[in-house]
């Protein structure tokens, strides 16, 4: 049976920020932009206790805790910061998929240091992240990548919980189906509708009536329900490309779809700032009321360098969509692709002129 650990560190950028500045621990810190509309890239859990959120527009989250301290993001130091975190977990495994700059999973069914539990291993990471680099981790220990995500955000923050294989039902089927990855709004609505609160209530439902409902996902809600995840570690897994789309609640000519373009630019580049890689292609998909799907990308000689650089690339490679004025969209999206390197990008700058 694997052994999985899920690595999260907490509050990452804010903690960052208040353990490289004294003046802010123990203070409600936002990491965010200046910028009129900007969004909040992270918030410390003093900030989190009236209800600021990362993706949050800032001028909200300044309503929530009027007292927060806004810090600007310094993303090559959190960059740095997380080689070094990644360096640790070198030291247990090389079966390491990192999902972003402040997670990763760890396959230690077998380790490097012989410890004889993957609790230990995971207790071992925790202190060295807490003794070398003066942060905190949550880590979540399981049988599978699913179950081991779940754990680590049971404890949080400075937390670590184990789910043993014998324990999985007992701590599976009370949770809600939002737990589970992919139970949006949208299919936590349709489950609501079948009287599906609970795992357990979705247990019950047989799969041909989650494949009718869901589709292919429906097979994956069967599994899901039963604590199975199949998924195994894979390491050095690169990113291909990252996007974000919403569905207009009424079809929209082109110039009414330009909030909407700013809205999902923001919520990109904030995910995107997660990414250890650097993306260089900027893509906007539009879909028509007739369902017809539009794509317009554009690689600029150097990546978008802010979220203000990224919404001017967008809105541009909207003025490229020459359909008829009143032309109609359903769909809007806004994505990043060509990822590289950062030190290929500082190394070549030549293949970018």
């Amino acid at each position: 049976m694997q052994k999985i650990i899920h690595v999260d560190m907490d509050a990452f950028y804010a903690s960052i920020e208040q353990r490289d500045n004294l003046q802010l621990r123990g203070k409600a810190v936002i990491v965010a932009w200046s910028a009129r509309r900007s969004v909040v890239c992270a918030a410390s859990y003093e900030a989190r206790a009236f209800g600021v959120r990362s993706a949050m527009p800032a001028v909200h989250a300044r309503r929530l805790c009027p007292d927060a301290i806004f810090v600007p993001p310094d993303f090559p130091r959190y960059r740095e910061v997380s080689r070094r975190v990644h360096s640790i977990l070198q030291r247990h495994t090389d079966l390491i998929e990192p999902l972003s700059l402040d997670e990763a999973y760890l396959d230690v069914t077998e380790n490097k240091l012989g410890l004889a539990t993957a609790t230990l291993v995971a207790r071992s990471i925790r202190e060295q992240i807490r003794t070398e680099l003066g942060l905190t981790a949550s880590a979540g220990v399981a049988p599978n990548k699913f179950l081991a995500k779940l754990a680590s955000d049971w404890r949080k923050p400075d937390g670590l919980f184990v789910i043993q294989p014998d324990e999985i039902d007992a701590f599976l089927l009370p949770l809600r189906v939002e737990r589970l990855p992919g139970v949006g709004k949208v299919t936590g609505e349709k489950l609501k509708n079948l009287g599906i609160q609970t795992i357990a209530d979705l247990r019950n439902l047989k799969l041909s009536v989650l494949e009718a409902q869901f589709g292919r996902y429906g097979a994956r809600l069967h599994e899901l329900a039963r604590g199975i995840d199949n998924n195994r570690v894979v390491p050095n897994r690169s990113t291909q490309s990252i996007s974000v789309e919403d569905t207009l609640e009424e079809d929209l000519t082109l110039a009414g779809t330009q909030p909407m373009i700013r809205r999902l630019a923001e919520k990109l580049w904030l995910a995107s700032r997660k990414e250890p890689r650097i993306a260089r292609t900027v893509v906007l998909k539009l879909k028509t009321s007739e369902f017809k799907i539009l794509t317009r990308s554009h690689t600029p000689a150097s990546p978008p360098s802010s979220c203000e650089e990224l919404i001017g690339i967008a809105l541009q490679l909207q003025e490229r969509v020459h359909l008829n004025p009143k032309q109609r969209y359903r769909l809007v999206g806004v994505g990043l692709s060509n990822f590289r390197e950062p030190e290929e990008l500082l190394e070549q700058p030549t293949l970018f002129e």
